[in-house]
């Protein structure tokens, strides 16, 4: 009789679990038990700890995840002239897109593209071009200066701490000229084939100039078209906004990084100009464009200055200008970096060092170039997937 009782009183001990019947009378409403629900027995292969379980669920989705990252890449990588040409189309369109917006208030769309392409790269000429008519200017003087420079070096070296004897230098001079007799004919076969990667950066600085048109141009309407006809109706408006902040993203950080660069080769520049070191204006260029690569790129062309600077001008200004790479090291670290690319790149200095040592181990230089704005593009796409639409 008791056990009855407990039975009907349900889980709780209490009243019995019960539930209305329709068609009762109003205020008199008549209940009759609920029936207890169980949970489905677990199968003896699964009965393993909680954890196990979950760290092997998301164990075998990553693995997926690497195997098509590694097929992605694999792709690129045998595409690679392509998708660098795609690359430089898209930082020449993120560089060119708002002076193209200002001019097409006055020209139409078509004019405005040709005229800030046309002017862009007149300046680019014209860059170069000055820089290779300071070398060509300073040749002859700089000829005397580095061989006064590497005698200079021998003398540092046979003193302290390192102590080389002449006898070692020399050596050394005879070792490296035996190495050059020998492999003249790789070396010959070297420069052929770097011949031919000539060639391939010129038709992949072609393809990307006839890129960066269309996407000038008409970039709305081919994102537009990619997005109607080859995603989902459901998941078009989540996906679009993805897009948006990924080239947002990507757009802040190429025009942020050009800022950068910028700044560091002007004050890299002047600053060898009034040290007196030779080559000012090629150094200054060189670290303009080392500085894409973040946290590397930069002292590495200092570390070219400094040199140059020990051979032409001695050890005391090739110390001034191991004081330049530490000043402006913190100043592009501290300064630049907060303010230029906070509002466009947020991430942290451990993740972007991380990510230019895995991007020159997978594709060397290039890598370098490219892994910063990737990781920050492919971070910004997923949080515009989490977040909810507005």
């Amino acid at each position: 009789m008791g056990d009855a009782r407990r039975r009907a009183a349900g889980p709780g001990g209490g009243r019995p679990a019960v539930g209305p019947v329709l068609g009762s009378r109003p205020g008199h409403s008549v209940r009759l038990p609920v029936p207890h629900r169980t949970e489905p027995p677990v199968p003896r292969a699964e009965r393993t700890v909680p954890w196990l379980r979950i760290a092997a669920a998301y164990s075998w989705r990553l693995i997926l995840v690497g195997i098509v990252v590694y097929g992605v890449f694999s792709v690129l990588g045998r595409f690679q002239l392509i998708a660098v040409a795609l690359f430089l189309a898209l930082v020449v369109t993120s560089v060119l897109r708002p002076p193209t917006d200002l001019i097409n208030r006055v020209l139409p769309r078509s004019l405005s593209v040709a005229v800030a392409l046309v002017g862009s790269l007149m300046v680019l000429f014209a860059l170069l071009a000055l820089v290779g008519n300071a070398v060509a200017g300073e040749s002859s003087r700089l000829a005397g200066d580095f061989r006064g420079g590497v005698h200079r070096i021998e003398q540092w070296l046979q003193g302290p701490p390192f102590r080389l004897g002449p006898g070692k230098l020399s050596d050394l001079q005879q070792q490296l000229t035996h190495y050059v007799s020998a492999h003249r004919s790789d070396l010959l076969s070297n420069a052929v084939s770097g011949l031919g990667r000539v060639v391939e950066v010129a038709t992949g600085a072609v393809l990307a100039l006839f890129a960066s048109v269309f996407f000038l141009h008409s970039g709305e309407r081919l994102w537009a078209w990619a997005r109607d006809h080859l995603l989902p109706s459901g998941a078009r408006t989540r996906w679009d906004r993805a897009g948006r902040a990924a080239w947002q993203t990507f757009a802040g950080y190429t025009r942020g990084i050009i800022i950068v660069a910028a700044t560091n080769a002007v004050l890299v520049g002047v600053a060898l100009l009034v040290l007196r070191v030779p080559l000012a204006l090629p150094l200054a260029l060189l670290e303009f464009f080392a500085a894409f690569v973040p946290l590397v790129g930069s002292p590495v062309a200092l570390g070219v200055a400094t040199i140059v600077a020990l051979a032409g001008r001695g050890p005391l200004t090739a110390l001034a200008v191991l004081v330049l790479i530490v000043v402006i090291g913190q100043l592009e670290g501290h300064v630049l970096h907060p303010l230029v690319l906070s509002w466009a790149v947020r991430l942290h200095p451990l993740v972007v060092a991380v990510s230019v040592i895995g991007g020159s181990v997978l594709a060397g230089v290039i890598g370098a170039v490219v892994a910063v704005p990737f990781v920050s593009v492919v971070w910004a796409v997923l949080s515009a997937l989490r977040t909810a639409p507005p």
